[in-house]
């Protein structure tokens, strides 16, 4: 089992570019993996971690409802925001500038086969991450993601997450609301949830910015410990 992942941060890229990305890196390992069983063979599938930042755009689920946008094309364009319905689980979410998108593109035979595991761990990367901020964030049973206060008045999301996989192959990921503009998710119903807040780091801290490449780092470390991965060759793409 391939258990080496590439990394690659993106920088700030264009939403649809990125997921033409993400389909090419996929494919290459749907591909190779079929080629394998059809021909038996055994060559490695590579595993990739993307990071990225996003210009303001909305992004609906195949699952998701229409409904939950609450902007018309003309308002998107004056909020200079763009809109895509996508292959990825999940109902509505926003990303932009301010946020850190992480996309890992995964061949789960080579970690563990479990859809239900692959999404916790996200989920405990987060947490864990937040934890050394001084955040206490956890999950909200049946809704994907994590957040802050679950089960008071005061619940809100800081971290969205959406997966499509295949043959387990995994594509799209997570958004964790670093220095996000808050303000743009008072166009949407975030991922469908009624009543609940959405949230960023450095609110929650208090502060006017975080430092972006620090917490990048932390991700990493415990992605890399989670996963038990090993990351290689920061690779620009």
């Amino acid at each position: 089992m391939n258990k080496k992942v590439v990394l690659r941060d993106l920088g700030y890229k264009d939403y649809k570019e990125t997921w033409d990305y993400q389909e090419v890196l996929f494919k290459e390992i749907l591909d190779l993996k079929i080629r394998n069983r059809r021909e038996n063979r055994t060559d490695e599938t590579t595993n990739y971690f993307l990071f990225v930042e996003h210009p303001h755009v909305y992004t609906l689920g195949k699952s998701g409802d229409l409904s939950n946008l609450l902007l018309n094309e003309v308002q998107l364009k004056e909020k200079q925001a763009t809109f895509y319905k996508i292959n990825r689980g999940g109902d509505i979410t926003y990303h932009g500038p301010g946020q850190i998108v992480g996309y890992p593109i995964l061949d789960l035979d080579n970690f563990f086969t479990d859809i239900h595991k692959y999404l916790r761990f996200l989920e405990e990367v987060i947490i864990l991450t937040l934890d050394e901020y001084g955040v206490k964030a956890t999950r909200s049973e049946g809704e994907t993601g994590v957040w802050i206060d679950v089960g008071t008045p005061f619940a809100r999301k800081i971290c969205a997450m959406g997966v499509r996989a295949s043959r387990w192959v995994t594509m799209h990921g997570f958004a964790l609301n670093v220095n996000a503009n808050l303000g743009y998710f008072d166009n949407i119903i975030p991922c469908g949830i009624r009543g609940k807040g959405v949230t960023s780091l450095n609110v929650e801290l208090g502060v006017e910015k975080v430092d972006e490449t620090e917490l990048k780092k932390k991700l990493l470390k415990h992605f890399q410990t989670l996963f038990e991965a090993e990351f290689i060759e920061n690779v620009n793409a």
